[in-house]
């Protein structure tokens, strides 16, 4: 029976990167039926709708998964991501992001394979903002909530436990911010005694950032709040090569969303320059996630083939191919390996 998923290919170079990983997925021999949605942010908008139409999130509920291209937020001013508002209307609590080293790469560190896991809905991002004009004042509210906060920390327990994981962190600055950050770690210790078989231990953000810097390769599972899980997880990008070769995906009770976490690079659309891998793993985690393990494990397979042998690499890498050449080759060594 063919998966139905709900595509949405983005703006910038995201229809580019959305293509290729589209051809990828169907040389896996498993049976999709896309539902494209092809018209959210800067182009839903400048067509007189919502950023994020209601009918994109209703074909997400329908279908319970999407793979999603990079969407451009505009900077200091204009409409809400559409990133962080499905993650909040869906309920997308949870940020899953690896950060594996790939063979082939000139990066700062070999061996590196962690996790982060970002609680996506509450924090500084819950959109609780506002501006005393006669002060000069802006104030922005970090909301954390218990049942957010256990069901974030629990999630990656369990995943850990699933995954055959040994580790798991919990970052916070609970040493400033006695009591949201505190009610955190301390949330982070109960659960964890649920779970004797893994390692448990926490680390101050800001100590954190120093530790992968430094010896990233003793981490293993790392949870934490919103805005701390955003900001380590583009620092855990750069161990192993940057934005364009990680994947991610938000999760929820009901949903997910598997998507590019790098930017809509509209400086080089439709140029055929941009690099599919971080979209490529997104949805290699989707295939795990619909349980098609025979057709991820030979995504995976070619992907390292490619990487391993450096000849067919896009331009960013140091590599000849443009998208559609990469993703045409990679497509040959994944049905090799069906």
């Amino acid at each position: 029976m063919a998966h139905r998923i709900t595509l949405i290919p983005g703006d910038g170079i995201g229809p580019e990167v959305t293509e290729a990983t589209v051809r990828v997925l169907e040389a896996t021999g498993a049976a999709f039926k896309w539902d494209r949605e092809e018209v959210v942010g800067a182009a839903s908008v400048e067509a007189g709708g919502e950023p994020l139409p209601e009918a994109v999130i209703e074909s997400i509920r329908s279908n319970s998964v999407a793979l999603k291209g990079p969407v451009t937020t505009p900077v200091g001013k204009g409409f809400k991501s559409v990133n962080v508002q499905l993650r909040q209307k869906l309920d997308l609590f949870a940020n899953v992001r690896p950060a594996k080293s790939l063979p082939g790469l000139d990066t700062p560190f070999k061996d590196v394979d962690m996790l982060i896991f970002r609680e996506n809905t509450e924090g500084l991002y819950s959109g609780l903002e506002s501006y005393d004009e006669r002060h000069g004042i802006a104030d922005s509210i970090a909301r954390i909530s218990k049942s957010g906060s256990e069901r974030i920390i629990r999630f990656c327990f369990e995943y850990a436990k699933l995954h055959g994981r040994k580790q798991v962190t919990v970052v916070h600055k609970a040493n400033i911010l006695k009591l949201t950050s505190g009610m955190f770690l301390r949330l982070a210790h109960e659960v964890a005694e649920q779970y004797p078989g893994i390692e448990f231990q926490d680390r101050i953000v800001d100590n954190m950032c120093m530790q992968m810097v430094v010896r990233p390769q003793e981490y293993d599972c790392i949870v934490t709040t919103n805005l701390f899980g955003d900001i380590l997880s583009d620092l855990a990008a750069g161990l192993v090569g940057g934005l364009g070769v990680i994947a991610g995906a938000n999760i929820g009770e009901d949903c997910a969303v598997f998507e590019a976490v790098h930017g809509s690079a509209p400086d080089i659309a439709g140029q055929d320059k941009a690099n599919p891998t971080a979209l490529i793993r997104s949805a290699e985690m989707m295939l795990r996630h619909l349980h098609e393990f025979a057709a991820a494990d030979a995504l995976h397979a070619g992907l390292m083939e490619i990487y391993t042998e450096g000849k067919y690499l896009t331009g960013d890498l140091g590599g000849p191919c443009g998208t559609q050449e990469f993703s045409n080759r990679l497509a040959e060594r994944v049905a090799a390996h069906v």
